[in-house]
C-alpha cells in the first residue's frame, strides 16, 4: 500500500467504482425498513457554495449512517431550476434562462458529483422541465375544480418602466432595483390557493411533529396566526354600507378614538372624489412596496378623509382616516385605532393631535403614563360605561354579547395566515394551465393538452415577459366552444414547484400519474436538511400541498417530513460568507487542494450540525493531518493488520491478553469511545464522532506492538487491537470521509464495500473489567488511588481504602466518622 495519501486518485476511484455498481440506487422492498433522507435541492445558481457544502454533507452523512443499520435508504438530488436569478442572469449576460439553467445545472452536478454524495441519480429531477411541471398544473385544475382556487385584484409591486411585477426584495428605496423608476403598488388580478381552508389543520398538526425544532413550530403557529375576537361594524350616517372591522381586544372598544382604512378601501375612494389632497395621498401610497415587513418600518402617514362613521356601543362620531401601514389585502382594509392601548395607533394619534383615551386600568392599581407611550396589557376597564369594572376577560365576552344582540358583529377566530397567491407576472416560471375567453370566461386547460409549455428559446430584455408579446404561445381556441381565446401569460410561484419535489422523487419515472404507490412507501420523508430561512414559507407551503395531495388520493399520510434538522450558516470572520462582503471560499478550489474527504471532515468537525460554523484554513489543515496520519497508520501497518485477524486472535489467546494490562485497557479505552459515538450519531453530533474518531486514532498509535511484554505472544494481542480498533474507526467515520475509509477496508482485508458492513457495535468482553480504580478522600480532599476487584462488596473496598499508606497517613491520630462509598468512582472517610 502506497504510504502517502493521494486524495484525488482515491476519491476518483472510489467515485467511479459507486458508478460502475450504482451503489447509491435504491428499490422499493417491503421486507426492509426504508429511510428517506432529503436535503433542500439548490437553486442552479452557477456553482456550489459553503453553504451548500454542509447542507449535503450533513444530509450524507445521515443518509450512509442509516444505510449501515441496514435500512433501505433513499437519497435524491434535483434543481429547484425557476426563478428570478435566472431572469436576471439572461439580461446580464444576454443569454435565455433555460440555457444558462441546464448549463449550471450540468456543473453543479458535477461538483456534487466530485464531493461523494450518495445519491440515487436515476431520480435526478429539474423543476423547469414539462415532465416536471406538467403535474403541477395537472394539480392546479383539479384543485379548481374542487373551488380551491380563485381568482381576483390584489396588489404587487409594480415597475411602470420595464412593466414587470418585482419581488418585495427588489424595491429598493421605493425603486426599481434594475432601473431605479419608482415603483407603484398596483392592482392585478392574481390566482390564489386557498391555504387558509387548511389553517386549522397546519396549526393544530404542529403539535405532532416533535422531531421539528421548536423555534421552526413557534415561527409557524405565529405565522397562522390564530386569534380569537370580534368583527364589529361601525355604522355610516345617513346608511350605506357598514364599516367592518375585526378586533382581539373588543374590551378597549370604548377607546376608539378614529379608524384607519386602506389607500384602495372604498371609502376612501369615494372620499378622493371631492378632496385633492386625499386623492394625491392615495397615488403616493401606491408608489410604495406591499410587503408587511416594509409597512413595519416605514414612517406612518395618513389624511383624514372628512367621513365618519358611527361607534357601534355610543353612537359618537368617529373619523375616518386613510393611513400607509394599512393593506386592502390584510382582513378588511379598515381597523379601529385605540392610542391608549395600541402604540402604532399611540404614535399615529400624537402625530396628527387625535384624542387619546384610556378604558383600560392595571389591575394593580399602577398609574399609566400616556405621555409616554400607550398601556398594551391587559386589565380592567375605566370609563367604559356599563362595562367599568369589569376585567379585559369579562369584558371580552361581556361586550361581543352585546354587539351580537344588537346585530352590530360576531365572534369569529381569524388567521393571519393570507391565501397564497401563486401568480408570478414573469416568464421564468410554469406556465398556469387557464384559458381566458370572451364568451364563457375563464376555462381549465383540458388536461390531454397538458402540460402548456413554457417557450424556452426567447429573447429576453426585462422589459415585461416575453410569453406576453408571443401570440404564436398566447393564442388558442376555448375548450369549451371552439372560439378564439388566449393562455394565462402568468407563471406560477416558484414555491409551487419546490412543495411537492420530495414526493415526485418516489415515481420520478411514472410518464402517466402525478404520484404512484412508490410514495406511499417512501412517504413521509424520514429526515429533511435544511436552513432555517425556509422555516415559514417552504416548509408551510410543503405541508399545505402535501394535505392536497393526500385530498384528491394521491397520497395517504398528513405530513411530508417526519424530522426536520435547520443547520447552521458558513461565517468567516463572524459574517455570514457572501459575494459582497469578500469573504466567500471556494469548495472547488478546497477540493483540488486536499480532497473530498478533507472538506467534508472539517464541514462535520468544526460545530454541531444546527450551530453556526466559523470558517478556518487552520481547521481544514488540520483536518487534512489527521486523514494523512491515519493513512500512513494503515499503509505503516497492512501487512500485520492483514494477518493479525481480531476475531481469531482473540479466540485463539483467550485471558492471554490479561497479561498485557496496557493492551486490555486501550482495548476497553477504543469500545468505550464507540459506546459514546454511537449515542453522538443518533443525536445528529457529527463533530463528537470525528472528534471519537480522533481519540481511537490516539489509542491506536500509543499500542505499539514492539513494546508488547514477553508473556503477550509476541505481540499478538496488540496486533489484535490494532485490527479491530482500526475497523471501528473505518466504519464510524465511513459516512463522513467515505473514500479514504472504503480504501483502507478493501486494501486492508476487512471486505469489499464498507457500507454493506455491520455497524460497529461495542464488545461486552472488552467493556468487562477485572478491576477497577478509585479514589479515595479523606473529608473530601484527595487522598490516594486504590485497585480494587471490580466484583468487591462495599466492606472489600472500604477495607482496601483504610488499607492505603498514603491514606493511613491522613488518618493518623483521627477517628473515623464513617465512610461514604460512590461504586465504581469514589471513597470519601469523614473523620
Amino acid at each position: 500500500m502506497n504510504p502517502q495519501y493521494q486524495p484525488d486518485q482515491i476519491e476518483q476511484n472510489v467515485q467511479q467504482a459507486w458508478e460502475d455498481e450504482r451503489t447509491f440506487a435504491v428499490d422499493e422492498d417491503a421486507t426492509r425498513e426504508k429511510y428517506y433522507c432529503l436535503a433542500m435541492f439548490p437553486y442552479p445558481s452557477g456553482q456550489l457554495h459553503m453553504g451548500h457544502v454542509r447542507n449535503y454533507t450533513i444530509g450524507d452523512v445521515i443518509a450512509r449512517y442509516q444505510r449501515m443499520q441496514g435500512k433501505n435508504v433513499l437519497q435524491p438530488m434535483g434543481w429547484d431550476a425557476f426563478g428570478l436569478p435566472a431572469e436576471n442572469a439572461a439580461i446580464k449576460n444576454n443569454v435565455a434562462p433555460a440555457k444558462w439553467t441546464y448549463q449550471n445545472i450540468a456543473y453543479m452536478k458535477g461538483q456534487l458529483q466530485r464531493l461523494g454524495f450518495g445519491y440515487d441519480w436515476d431520480r435526478e429531477l429539474a423543476t423547469c422541465t414539462p415532465d416536471y411541471y406538467r403535474w403541477e398544473q395537472w394539480l392546479f385544475i383539479q384543485l379548481y375544480n374542487k373551488g380551491l382556487v380563485y381568482k381576483k385584484s390584489a396588489p404587487v409591486n409594480w415597475c411602470p418602466n420595464d412593466q414587470t411585477v418585482l419581488a418585495n426584495e427588489q424595491v429598493i428605496d421605493g425603486c426599481c432595483w434594475r432601473c431605479d423608476t419608482p415603483v407603484e403598488r398596483k392592482e392585478i388580478a392574481q390566482w390564489f390557493l386557498k391555504i387558509t381552508d387548511y389553517a386549522e389543520e397546519l396549526l393544530s398538526e404542529l403539535d405532532n411533529l416533535l422531531g421539528w425544532p421548536e423555534q421552526v413550530r413557534t415561527m409557524q403557529r405565529n405565522w397562522i396566526g390564530k386569534s380569537q375576537g370580534v368583527e364589529l361594524q361601525f355604522a355610516r350616517p345617513g346608511g350605506g354600507e357598514p364599516l367592518q372591522v375585526f378586533t382581539t381586544r373588543p374590551d378597549t372598544l370604548l377607546g376608539v378614538s378614529y379608524v384607519a382604512v386602506a389607500a384602495e378601501h372604498p371609502l376612501a375612494l369615494q372620499a378622493a372624489v371631492s378632496h385633492p389632497e386625499l386623492a394625491a395621498f392615495i397615488a403616493e401610497c401606491k408608489r410604495t412596496g406591499t410587503s408587511e415587513a416594509m409597512l413595519e418600518t416605514m414612517e406612518k402617514r395618513g389624511i383624514d378623509t372628512g367621513l365618519m362613521v358611527l361607534h357601534p356601543i355610543t353612537g359618537a362620531a368617529i373619523p375616518v382616516w386613510v393611513a400607509n401601514f394599512v393593506l386592502m389585502g390584510y382582513g378588511t382594509g379598515a381597523v379601529m385605532a385605540v392610542p391608549a392601548h395600541d402604540q402604532r395607533d399611540w404614535e399615529f394619534a400624537r402625530k396628527y393631535g387625535l384624542p387619546i383615551t384610556q378604558v383600560i386600568a392595571p389591575t394593580d392599581g399602577a398609574a399609566v403614563d400616556l405621555q409616554r407611550g400607550a398601556y398594551v396589557d391587559k386589565g380592567r376597564l375605566i370609563d367604559s360605561g356599563a362595562f367599568t369594572g369589569l376585567t379585559s376577560q369579562q369584558a371580552f365576552d361581556a361586550i361581543a354579547g352585546h354587539l351580537e344582540q344588537a346585530g352590530l358583529g360576531r365572534r369569529r377566530i381569524n388567521y393571519r395566515l393570507r391565501d397564497w397567491g401563486v401568480s408570478r407576472q414573469r416568464y421564468w416560471g410554469a406556465p398556469i394551465p387557464m384559458i381566458n375567453c370572451t364568451c364563457c370566461g375563464t376555462v381549465p386547460v383540458p388536461e390531454a393538452q397538458l402540460p402548456v409549455r413554457l417557450p424556452e428559446d426567447v429573447q429576453f430584455d426585462g422589459v415585461g415577459s416575453p410569453i406576453k408579446k408571443m401570440p404564436s404561445f398566447y393564442q388558442t381556441s376555448c375548450p369549451q366552444c371552439g372560439g378564439d381565446a388566449e393562455r394565462e401569460t402568468d407563471t406560477f410561484d416558484t414555491f409551487m414547484e419546490s412543495s411537492w419535489y420530495y414526493a415526485r422523487y418516489a415515481c420520478k419515472d411514472n410518464g402517466q400519474q402525478m404520484l404512484d404507490q412508490r410514495a406511499n412507501y417512501w412517504l413521509p420523508v424520514d429526515q429533511y436538511v435544511g436552513g432555517i430561512e425556509h422555516a415559514i414559507l417552504h416548509l408551510l407551503y410543503a405541508r399545505f400541498y402535501h394535505k392536497l395531495m393526500r385530498d384528491v388520493g394521491l397520497i395517504t399520510s398528513n405530513e411530508p417530513f417526519t424530522r426536520l434538522l435547520t443547520q447552521g450558516m458558513v461565517l468567516k470572520d463572524g459574517a455570514k460568507m457572501s459575494k459582497s462582503k469578500g469573504n466567500t471560499v471556494d469548495p472547488q478550489a478546497l477540493i483540488e487542494r486536499y480532497g473530498a474527504d478533507t472538506v467534508r471532515l472539517f464541514v462535520m468537525f468544526a460545530a454541531p450540525p444546527e450551530q453556526s460554523l466559523e470558517w478556518s484554513d487552520s481547521g481544514v489543515e488540520g483536518a487534512h493531518r489527521f486523514l494523512r496520519r491515519l493513512w500512513f497508520f494503515a499503509a505503516s501497518n497492512s501487512s500485520t493488520l492483514q494477518h493479525y485477524h481480531s476475531r481469531s486472535v482473540f479466540a485463539e489467546l483467550g485471558n492471554t491478553g490479561v497479561a498485557d494490562a496496557e493492551a486490555v485497557a486501550t482495548r476497553r479505552e477504543i469500545h468505550l469511545i464507540l459506546k459514546q459515538a454511537l449515542h453522538d450519531f443518533d443525536r445528529l453530533q457529527f463533530n463528537t464522532v470525528v472528534s471519537a474518531g480522533m481519540k481511537i486514532m490516539n489509542a491506536l498509535d500509543h499500542i505499539d506492538p514492539a513494546n508488547a511484554p514477553p508473556a503477550a505472544q509476541s505481540g499478538a494481542f496488540r496486533y489484535a487491537v490494532q485490527h479491530e480498533g482500526l475497523s471501528i474507526l473505518l466504519r464510524l467515520l465511513s459516512p463522513i470521509v467515505p473514500h479514504i475509509t472504503q480504501t483502507l477496508w478493501q486494501g486492508l482485508g476487512y471486505g469489499k464495500q464498507i457500507l454493506q458492513a455491520p455497524w460497529p457495535q461495542p464488545a461486552d468482553d472488552a467493556l468487562r473489567q477485572d478491576s477497577i480504580e478509585l479514589v479515595v478522600q479523606v473529608n473530601g480532599k484527595l487522598r490516594g488511588k486504590i485497585s480494587v476487584a471490580a466484583s468487591a462488596d462495599r466492606q472489600a473496598v472500604e477495607a482496601a481504602a483504610l488499607a492505603d499508606t498514603n491514606v493511613i497517613r491522613h488518618l493518623e491520630g483521627r477517628a473515623v466518622r464513617k465512610v461514604i462509598v460512590v461504586p465504581g468512582k469514589l471513597v470519601n472517610i469523614v473523620v
